[in-house]
């Protein structure tokens, strides 16, 4: 191997360092207008009337925008592709606000400075309505309209799973102990240091052009085009450099408005939020109540398993209407169990709406099964290391839910291979002392998936074309959310093609230039992007081989290629691909180029296992984690470095969602206490342990060079490492996130946590 495999730095990394790599909020637009959101300060509230007269006697306003002048068209901004049945319950301006800092008016001005100082000038007569602000209110509705006044009714629960699979009932019977527990995971928001942002053009053929840093051009296409009431071939959507979003910008949130009003103005837009809207007015990772009870035998083995889920969605469906089924989709993919039951709803709240956050249901359902797996392997007095190998899935297993098997799974090497590498039982047998601060170690396991397959979307389309200068182009619908994924896909078709991966160009995504795809989501990107590439890269070589067959008069046969280069095997020269360019554009014989669609067939998993020790000082209640290990079956790794980057990243998530964020959605006022970098407690750098990181390459004999996926694994086990290593350290019993130090002191002074949560037999 050339490229994959080797530690190649991003593409575009000098340039990001520099600040030369221009995103959208840097664009230079000639004649462009800004425009300013005006949000909600009440949790739910009918808007009877809106006066702009003060706001348009600025003369840099050009106008305000309401629910009474703007497009009344419902949309779901999580749809992925025209066709998809989603609630349509969001519209650019609602008649009624369902939570604070939902959307009220825009303010259109030649400055943002005047467009901002223009809400302030607005006024508004609002109607409060009551508010249900809690989880626990909004499943007591349940079949019950969430507000009667009007379409649509917003009945809760908005979805709801049920699942079994084999004999819970007689798995419960037969067991020797029966735990049960319940953990809450908090909403947390993704903090991605560019905010967001959106511009929107009209363009001369009649259609909308829309710049935005999303994760699918497509499905932008089709969200602000249902919003603005036209056809999807009216909107052009180019896909601008991502200043992060770890599933933040997976929804367009301002582009549908940005998009009508360059149409209403016949001007460029450009509408980007500041801090506080980010936090208030996009999206969010969903909080979680999870209940779980499992019988065990003896030995560790679990003969059944019963979960409960209620997931606190927010205001609008977005994709809160796949949670439930997503959660259990990766819940059965970790342990062989031969009984379990599933019951999952999601619930409309007047609090923000949720949406993508780097594992989608993941981190939540896993969190629930790690930390009570924990609590029952104290409960049984088996090593929780023991407990998981006992019960760990392997290669070729089928997973209940959807009947798919799970591939190449090492998950008993990654739990094994830890724990000897972490010194685990070292650790554990060194205790945690009885001083003012204790230690202690914990591990958690964790499954993902690699993709949407066996649903019908999953599928993209790749062109590559040899340039007239020698340089291949890759065109596809490709999002790099600035992890490195064009850098990923670059090393394997320059694998493939025998050239440096910077001799390749890539293009943006751009819906003029690319064929469908479902985006960067569903940590889909290395294992089917990735396929489609190599494949590609596969034609584009038959392709040059039949140019130059055509060029030297030579039969394909007679034509080799290695290393960037073609041979004829008569005894002719070699030709690299800058100079067969050269030579066929002479030869006036078309540069050659292949396309291929890949459709995947398979969605194995990814697993992980990671290992977690603490510190905790029992006067403050403060955790500090000082050691960790991630050890990930990643099939193959394309990019060692980048792939360490991303488990390092998900650490720093992972730890603050153990341990410190929260959005802190007020359940009186519905206000929300983290709103800003100020008030939202991140794990910063003084916050982070030493990390190791050990990937195991056994391949995935379906995913490119054996790759398979490292995104949104890498924060999903790591809360409940982190939490259990407390529980260790205190021999509490702590289930509720996060860890705030005010938690663990009344833990520790007898309150909630500190008794185990654990039902008896039966």
């Amino acid at each position: 191997m050339t490229a994959v495999g080797r530690r190649h730095p991003m593409l575009d990394g000098a340039a990001k360092v520099s600040g030369a790599l221009c995103y959208a909020a840097d664009l230079a637009i000639e004649g462009l207008v800004h425009g300013a959101i005006l949000t909600s300060p009440h949790p739910h509230a009918r808007i009877l009337a809106l006066d702009a007269t003060a706001a348009l006697a600025d003369p840099a306003v050009l106008g305000v925008f309401w629910h009474a002048t703007m497009p009344a068209d419902r949309y779901n901004s999580a749809v992925w592709l025209e066709g998809q049945e989603a609630p349509e319950d969001e519209a650019m301006f609602p008649g009624t606000v369902r939570h604070i800092g939902d959307r009220v008016a825009v303010a259109v001005a030649t400055s943002p400075e005047a467009a901002e100082a223009a809400l302030s000038r607005i006024a508004v007569d609002y109607a409060p309505l009551p508010a249900c602000l809690t989880d626990g209110e909004a499943d007591r509705r349940r079949g019950a309209p969430f507000a009667p006044d009007g379409t649509p009714t917003f009945l809760n629960p908005l979805d709801e799973r049920h699942f079994r699979h084999g004999d819970p009932a007689a798995g419960m019977a037969a067991a020797a102990v029966v735990v049960e527990t319940e953990v809450r995971t908090p909403k947390t928001h993704h903090c991605a240091v560019e905010p967001h942002v959106a511009i929107a053009m009209p363009l001369a053929d009649g259609r909308i052009r829309v710049l935005s840093p999303c994760q699918s051009v497509h499905a932008t296409q089709v969200v602000v085009a249902r919003a603005l009431g036209l056809a999807p071939r009216d909107i052009h959507v180019v896909k601008t450099p991502i200043g992060g979003s770890f599933g933040g910008k997976a929804e367009p949130v301002l582009e549908p408005i940005a998009a009508e009003l360059a149409r209403r103005l016949g001007r460029p837009v450009r509408i980007a939020y500041d801090r506080r809207r980010v936090f208030t007015s996009t999206r969010m990772r969903a909080s979680a109540r999870v209940r779980i009870r499992s019988g065990f035998d003896a030995a560790g083995r679990i003969l059944a398993r019963e979960t409960e889920a209620l997931i606190d969605i927010g205001a609008y469906a977005t994709g809160g209407n796949y949670l439930p089924g997503s959660m259990l989709q990766r819940h059965v993919r970790l342990y062989a169990i031969p009984a379990e039951r599933y019951h999952g709803r999601a619930v409309y709240t007047n609090t923000p709406p949720t949406g993508a956050f780097r594992g989608y249901g993941s981190p939540q359902i896993n969190a629930a099964g790690e930390i009570h797996l924990d609590i029952a392997a104290a409960r049984l007095g088996i090593d929780p290391v023991a407990l998981r190998l006992a019960n760990a899935i392997g290669p070729g297993a089928v997973e209940p839910f959807t009947g798919l098997d799970v591939g190449n799974a090492r998950l008993r090497e990654c739990i094994a291979e830890g724990a000897a590498a972490f010194g685990w039982a070292a650790w554990r047998a060194a205790g945690g002392g009885t001083g003012r601060i204790r230690t202690g170690v914990g591990m958690a396991a964790a499954a993902h998936i690699n993709g949407c397959f066996p649903g019908s979307d999953e599928a993209t389309t790749m062109t590559m074309v040899l340039g007239a200068d020698g340089r291949v182009a890759m065109v596809s619908a490709l999002h790099d959310l600035g992890c490195g994924s064009n850098t990923t896909l670059a090393q394997i078709a320059a694998e493939v093609l025998g050239v440096a991966p910077a001799e390749l160009r890539i293009v943006e995504a751009d819906t003029d230039l690319c064929g469908y795809d479902l985006g960067t989501r569903a940590s889909r990107m290395t294992y089917a992007q990735g396929e489609a590439t190599r494949r590609t890269a596969l034609a584009l070589v038959a392709s040059i081989r039949a140019a130059a067959a055509l060029l030297l008069n030579a039969a394909p046969d007679d034509i080799g290629f290695a290393d960037g280069a073609v041979t004829d095997r008569r005894g002719g020269a070699r030709l690299g691909l800058a100079a067969l360019a050269r030579d066929l554009g002479g030869a006036g014989i078309v540069l050659p180029a292949a396309t291929v669609t890949h459709t995947a067939t398979a969605n194995p998993s990814s697993h992980a296992a990671h290992y977690a020790a603490v510190a905790v000082d029992t006067a403050t209640g403060l955790v500090r984690v000082t050691d960790y290990l991630a050890v990930h079956d990643i099939g193959r790794a394309i990019n060692p470095m980048l792939v360490e980057g991303q488990i390092h990243g998900g650490i720093q998530i992972g730890i603050g969602y153990a341990l410190f964020e929260d959005v802190a959605n007020d359940p009186v006022t519905g206000r929300m206490g983290g709103d800003s970098f100020a008030r939202y407690i991140l794990a910063n750098s003084l916050e982070m342990p030493a990390v190791a990181v050990r990937l195991i390459e056994a391949g995935e004999p379906t995913g490119p060079f054996g790759a398979k996926a490292v995104g949104e694994i890498a924060t999903i086990p790591v809360a409940a490492a982190v939490v259990n290593a407390v529980n260790h350290a205190l021999g509490t019993a702590l289930t509720h996130l996060p860890l705030v130090p005010e938690r663990v002191l009344d833990a520790l002074d007898g309150g909630e946590g500190a008794p185990m949560v654990a039902g008896g037999r039966g």
